[in-house]
């Protein structure tokens, strides 16, 4: 079975820092493109981050640039995200997701297997 569990979030100050991770299990990460996405109460979800399988390449919502990096170990199956210099409205809940591994975008209808996500709240 084909499954990502998100960690690492939690509650943190303005200007603060949290490292999400995505673990698999049932496949194998280096595979896929693996995209985080975000979703604040009342609004769409929004693709935030993603990694290419085939070259590693990352590309990433403007809004976040110079802040989230987001990475991969092969060895230990997991993406991360790490977010720096949050911002109140970078809460939100987040997500990460596998999509082929051709797929190089933030469009979620192209993600097919998603997990449960995390929460992540900046306030002070």
């Amino acid at each position: 079975q084909l499954q990502l569990v998100e960690s690492g979030g939690g509650l943190v100050q303005p200007g603060g820092s949290l490292e999400l991770s995505c673990a698999a299990s049932g496949f194998t990460l280096d595979y896929y493109s693996i995209g985080w996405f975000r979703q604040a109460p009342g609004k769409e979800r929004e693709g935030v981050s993603c990694i290419r399988s085939r070259d590693g390449s990352t590309d990433y919502v403007d809004s976040v640039k110079g802040r989230f990096t987001i990475s991969r170990d092969n060895a230990k199956n997991t993406v991360y995200l790490q977010m720096n210099s949050l911002k109140p409205e970078d809460t939100a809940v987040y997500f990460c997701a596998a999509a082929p591994s051709w797929v190089r975008s933030t469009r979620a209808y192209e993600y097919n297997t998603w997990g449960q996500g995390t929460q992540v709240t900046v306030s002070s």
